[in-house]
């Protein structure tokens, strides 16, 4: 199954704009809502995740994967994608500032396997990975997400 079926336009937000590391956390919580793959409750339990936590979601230089664990919130496993014109701080040292948060929800903790190996190999694509950035709406993201997929 490649990314972009785990990612429908609904829950793609590209040129967003964020104050802090909590808003871009908001505005992946809101397109998962969107798309129908969690309610609000998750969105907030993604933020209690990294006030308790830290900024651990922050994988990459640049990169956050928001995700809390799989609750009663989660519709049906499934992700957003944010770009952020300006990137955010996160706490995360050499990590930051971050300009891509990537959503994640999980019905259970197996049953993304696979969602997360696709993504894994789709973010160690660093020319995938630059253009997916670059893109300038859910379309475009959508159509590079396949593309790096069958590559």
């Amino acid at each position: 199954m490649s990314l972009s079926e785990w990612l429908p336009e609904e829950a793609i937000r590209t040129h967003a704009t964020a104050a802090d590391w909590r808003a871009a956390i908001e505005l992946s919580g809101e397109a998962l809502v969107a798309a129908g793959v969690t309610s609000p409750d998750y969105t907030n339990e993604m933020i209690a995740t990294v006030e308790k936590l830290g900024p651990y979601i922050v994988i990459a230089p640049g990169l956050a994967l928001a995700h809390s664990r799989p609750s009663p919130a989660v519709n049906r496993a499934g992700l957003s994608w944010i770009t952020l014109d300006t990137p955010v701080e996160f706490g995360a040292g050499e990590n930051d500032p971050v300009d891509l948060v990537i959503g994640l929800a999980a019905l259970d903790h197996d049953g993304h396997l696979a969602l997360m190996s696709e993504l894994a190999r789709v973010l160690s694509d660093e020319e995938g990975l630059a253009r997916l950035r670059a893109a300038d709406s859910a379309s475009d993201v959508r159509r590079i997400l396949d593309d790096v997929s069958e590559s």
